[in-house]
């Protein structure tokens, strides 16, 4: 909250866009999602990449406009109104007045545009909501006329009738690709039925299967593949006679024989013996043949053709019985076949006798009124009392649902508005491969097959809420017109126009320039996505405002949006784009797969089996979520199975981290400016000077980090940069900042010191210009303060450029490398201590590391050697390149490799690696190539492995080694009483420090220690002395027994803690105070009178401060007129 109040005060998010002005523009398209709607984990996931993308364009010296956009008319809308108005038919629209029930549409569209506004705010995400585009402003719905009149001069544009996916719950049909989007698995009758053949000397009939037996009152003919065979075949069992494909006859229940068990007997009469075949035949032979119709609703039909058999080779014998029913006003192919067979005429009557909500029209007499897929009962009841079905079971297949209503889908052919697509499908293709994806498959794979085999897109829908097709047509059809412009239609309808929604442009009407009277508009509004797929245009109100900025800045340069979109927004933008400017509608996409549950369902409210997104941010805080989101496999177009322990490990794994490094260094660069009277500047240690091995390192890692991370940001890889990241991170906190504590603390002096904070300064500055595209509250916080020790002025860490590489000292690959070696010997050191149980805190003797590289070793011997010393505990460090003195060489091979390649010599090659020698082994290792029985093996075909040998005449308890096969660390595991000592030294040291933290001191904060033993622990006090010099090292002061802490002394805290081996120690922190040396005091003051003066004035004073003054010389005593000269050491001590 603090964070977006600060943006607030600053006008960050317009002051960025102010200063950018000028610069050169990177265009991004928002698609616009409804806000009839909550957004979920889907909108967060796709926002967070949005803004993460634009920021980092910003950062990179781009003006980037953001502007939010509405998907305001179509389907949902509509569906809330006719839930809240309880509309179930066109009539009830019309008897509330289009005008009504459209301006209830309007009155819910932004709903929740607050809620979308407050939680895309608190996400992060920088983008203009004052700015906004919405699909009913006049302006865009200007721009969608014009795209459509672009289409239709350009004859990509015709009406016709289509089999199409139809909802009888929102009365329209669905595209092809909203079809896609709901598929369930659902139980449908499936029924085999008899036609009676006309004619026939056997009384035969066709028998077809069907899962929709409601389709059956409209069936107009039976198809047979031509080139398929046909068995006439009787049922011995009832004498009935059918015709029936021969590779479907097991489709007829008892058609085929049963095997008989053995434990048949010969005269079982249960045991059938199939049906007989009477006749075999080619389909093509049965084509013209005519059946009685199973319903009379549609007899007239018959003079048309109907009612007899046709051929086709969609029919297929995976199913069904190789006869397929045709009810042309419900199957694509159904009306293709009886359009070329001249069973319909287009234009002309489809027997279609379901009204818009899926009901039978009072035409299908026996079941008028009833829903569809209900009569589906009653239909097969009325056929098997007919004597017309011959089977019936029940089906489980997938099956479409409307992705809105959530319905099942029925096919109808339906009068619609089309663009050709097809006829444009070459252009499309060839526009596909001019984009970048990522993932690239998605648009290698889904989307250039979509496209491969796109359809015709079927535009119009039959609704009220949305932009009105602006087509004004005469009564019988033969003259159009089409409007382009707000202006065009003032001009031919001669009305004041300002909005174009139907209730205030159904009734204008344009005079015919052929004579034909009154032109009227159609009903039909667009489909909502032919408005968002015009969004690039109708956003600017193109071409009517913006022409030429538009033209210039087109294609977009990125946009992004859900895999599900790949049939959706990203597929009407290139069929758009392409139809008008033959160009693709943008440069750059990322693709994200699907937030699921963590149990891998789809995220459901209903179920609440996902944690609320709110929640989450409050509890984690936003960016967590992002990270986590763009760190998955959803940003590469996979699913992610959303866990909020995910989000958790975020703020675990990197941010704590992370900010423990930021706080560290505000805490010593405050001590060093408390210290000195001055700002800490980092501007005065010029890091291109660091000596330092470690400061060389991480001003390296930070150039390379740089580097890695703008070049995965050009390729649109986010998902790339968190796990770089956690690296990053993990170096800075347990190597650079692990190791060079005490330099950071100003153990070596304050120039060394004032350097390690100008490198650190350095890093985490550079850390947050990096990644404030991704995490841009933590960023900010941290830059806030930060930026103190260069400025005085407020700004934001996003008005900054992105770190340039070039201007940073260069990646220095080998320190990187060196110190990625030393981290390696740490590793496997770690893993013989505690393999052995020898913990960190006893030093050992010496680590030898052996390597065949000189160059290796000498990185290690070298500037790190120190910290290799530290880090593992050890007194010495000496290294070697005679692996075979250490260690014996044996050669394994990769079965997995050679074991294809060799074949049956593997078991050969095998023995024979085994009785390699030595020097074989050393010349395969410098020469990558060996021959063993005739063949050549090399790197990767074989593996060398080494095997610890102890020196000899030693011990092997007293040893031990790790390594990967070219790296060998060994410890001399001996301890003797020195080493056991600085052991329990170590310990108490950690005690200390965890007594000062949890008394609250601050590093700075001076103690005294003073130590208490039992008769049981005396012995601990040659831990005190032969330590002292590692104590006051380590904590500042040398421990005292608890018998010399001063009785004026004030304690500030106290502990007894147990050491390892069951020892006891009792821990005193005090304050420093000063001691009089009373012997020295009386001697210089010539009394004891005077002595005991000097000792309460000295008492009196606050010794650090008169160190600091006086550079501690000598203090300067002026007492009862005499003045004495008091020296630290001599006359007092702490």
């Amino acid at each position: 909250e603090g964070i977006l109040e600060l943006w607030r005060e600053l006008d960050a998010f317009k002051e960025q866009l102010k200063r950018s002005e000028g610069k050169p523009e990177y265009v991004f398209y928002d698609g616009p999602p409804f806000a009839t709607g909550l957004p979920h984990y889907g909108h967060i996931l796709a926002g967070t990449i949005k803004d993460i993308v634009t920021r980092y364009a910003c950062s990179q010296g781009y003006h980037v406009t953001r502007r939010f956009g509405w998907d305001c008319h179509g389907l949902p809308v509509e569906y809330e109104i006719d839930k809240k108005l309880g509309i179930t038919s066109k009539d009830d629209v019309f008897k509330l007045g289009i005008d009504k029930y459209n301006e209830e549409c309007r009155s819910i569209v932004m709903r929740y545009s607050k809620e979308w506004e407050t939680s895309v705010v608190r996400l992060g995400r920088w983008i203009d909501f004052e700015n906004d585009y919405k699909t009913l402003d006049p302006s865009f719905m200007e721009s969608v006329w014009w795209v459509f009149k672009e289409l239709f001069s350009k004859d990509l544009v015709y009406k016709g009738f289509k089999v199409m996916p139809y909802s009888m719950a929102c009365t329209t049909p669905l595209s092809n690709f909203e079809v896609g989007l709901n598929y369930k698995d659902v139980q449908d009758p499936a029924v085999v039925v008899s036609f009676p053949v006309i004619g026939d000397k056997d009384n035969a009939s066709f028998v077809a299967w069907t899962t929709t037996p409601w389709t059956l009152p409209s069936n107009l003919a039976l198809c047979v593949h031509p080139e398929f065979d046909y068995l006439k075949v009787q049922d011995p069992k009832t004498g009935k006679v059918y015709y029936v494909g021969e590779s479907r006859l097991a489709s007829l229940p008892g058609a085929v024989p049963k095997k008989k068990s053995k434990k048949s007997k010969k005269d079982d009469k249960d045991s059938s013996e199939g049906f007989k075949v009477l006749e075999k035949v080619k389909g093509s032979t049965l084509v013209g043949m005519r059946y009685e119709p199973l319903f009379p609703y549609f007899k007239h039909f018959e003079e048309n053709g109907a009612f007899s058999i046709v051929s086709d080779t969609y029919v297929t014998d995976d199913a069904g019985t190789g006869i397929v029913h045709q009810a042309p006003a419900f199957g694509e192919d159904d009306y293709r076949v009886c359009i070329a067979r001249g069973i319909i005429k287009k234009g002309g009557e489809v027997p279609d006798p379901v009204d818009p909500n899926g009901l039978f029209l009072p035409i299908i007499s026996d079941f008028a009124g009833r829903f569809i897929k209900e009569a589906d009962k009653d239909i097969v009841q009325h056929l098997k009392k007919a004597g017309k079905l011959v089977d019936q079971a029940t089906l489980t297949h997938s099956y479409p649902f409307c992705w809105r209503s959530d319905t099942p889908l029925i096919y109808r052919a339906v009068p619609s508005w089309f663009v050709k697509v097809e006829s444009i499908k070459d252009r499309l293709v060839e526009n596909n491969k001019k984009t970048y994806w990522v993932p690239t498959y998605v648009k290698e794979k889904r989307f250039h097959n979509w496209l491969e085999n796109a359809h015709d897109w079927a535009i119009s829908r039959n609704r009220y809420w949305g932009t009105p097709i602006p087509i004004w047509m005469s009564d019988d059809g033969e003259e159009i017109v089409v409007i382009g412009s707000i202006d065009e239609l003032r001009e031919l309808s001669g009305a004041d126009v300002t909005d174009i929604h139907r209730h205030f442009i159904d009734k204008l009407e344009i005079p015919s320039r052929q004579g034909k009277g009154m032109l009227k508009r159609i009903d039909e509004v667009f489909d909502c996505w032919f408005e968002s797929g015009s969004m690039p245009y109708a956003q600017q109100h193109y071409p009517f405002e913006n022409k030429a900025e538009f033209e210039e800045r087109f294609p977009a340069n990125f946009i992004a949006e859900g895999i599900d979109q790949t049939r959706g927004w990203f597929y009407t933008l290139m069929v758009l784009s392409t139809a008008l400017f033959d160009k693709p509608p943008f440069q750059n996409l990322i693709c994200n797969g699907l937030v699921l549950a963590s149990d891998g369902k789809k995220m459901s409210k209903r179920l609440q089996n996902y944690p609320n997104p709110t929640l989450v941010v409050d509890k984690y805080g936003a960016d967590a979520l992002r990270l986590y989101l763009v760190n998955s496999p959803v940003v590469r177009a996979e699913t992610l199975k959303f866990k909020e322990e995910g989000v958790q490990s975020v703020v675990k794994e990197v941010f704590l981290p992370w900010y423990n490094a930021y706080r560290f260094f505000v805490q010593n660069a405050q001590r060093l400016q408390d210290e000195l009277g001055e700002k800490f500047d980092p501007k005065n240690s010029d890091l291109n000077a660091a000596s330092n091995v470690l400061d060389r390192w991480m001003i390296a890692s930070t150039t390379s980090l740089v580097e890695y991370v703008q070049k995965e940001m050009e390729a649109y890889h986010l998902y790339t940069v968190l796990p770089y990241l956690v690296g990053f991170i993990n170096n800075l906190t347990n190597v650079y900042v692990r190791f060079n504590r005490k330099r950071l603390k100003g153990k070596n002096g304050v120039e060394d010191c004032r350097m390690a904070l100008a490198v650190m300064f350095d890093v985490l500055m550079t850390l947050c210009k990096v990644m404030a595209p991704f995490t841009p509250y933590l960023t900010e916080v941290m830059y806030q303060n930060l930026n103190k020790c260069l400025s005085d002025e407020t700004g934001s860490v996003h008005w900054e450029r992105f770190p340039d590489p070039a201007k940073r000292q260069k990646a220095d690959e080998k320190i990187q490398k060196s110190v990625g070696r030393m981290q390696s010997v740490i590793d496997f050191a770690r893993i013989i201590r505690d393999r052995k149980t020898r913990p960190t805190k006893i030093p050992l003797k010496q680590m030898t590391v052996v390597h065949s590289d000189e160059a290796f070793l000498s990185d290690l011997m070298g500037d790190l050697k120190v910290y290799l010393q530290e880090e593992i505990n050890v007194r010495s460090v000496v290294s070697s390149t005679d692996v075979s003195k250490f260690a014996s060489a044996s050669v394994v091979p990769e079965w997995g490799v050679l074991g294809k390649r060799l074949g049956k010599s593997m078991g050969q090659v095998a023995k024979a690696l085994k009785t390699l020698d030595a020097k074989s082994i050393a010349e395969f290792e410098a020469t990558g190539q060996i021959t063993v029985e005739g063949h050549v093996l090399g790197e990767g075909d074989l593996k060398v492995v080494r095997t610890f040998r102890a020196p000899p005449g030693a011990n092997p308890d007293d040893f031990d080694a790790d390594g990967d096969g070219e790296l060998l660390v060994i410890l001399d595991l001996r301890l003797d009483e020195e080493l056991m000592q600085a052991g329990t030294a170590r310990e108490v040291v950690n005690r200390v420090q965890k007594l000062r933290k949890k008394a609250g001191l601050e590093p700075s904060d001076k103690v005294e220690f003073y130590y208490g033993l039992d008769d049981k622990n005396v012995s601990l006090c040659k831990v005190f002395e032969s330590q002292k010099e590692y104590f006051v090292s380590a904590i500042g002061t040398a421990p005292k027994p608890i018998s010399q802490q001063p009785k004026h002394s004030v304690s500030i805290v106290s502990d007894v803690c147990e050491l390892g081996d069951s020892a006891v120690v009792t821990v005193t922190l005090t304050r420093p105070v000063i001691v009089p040396q009373m012997p020295a005091l009386q001697e210089l003051g010539g009394d004891a009178k005077t002595a005991e003066d000097l000792a309460v004035w000295l008492a009196s004073l606050n010794l650090e401060e008169n160190r600091k003054r006086s550079g501690n010389q000598p203090l300067r005593v002026n007492l009862n007129g005499k003045v004495y000269m008091l020296s630290e050491g001599k006359h007092f001590a702490w």
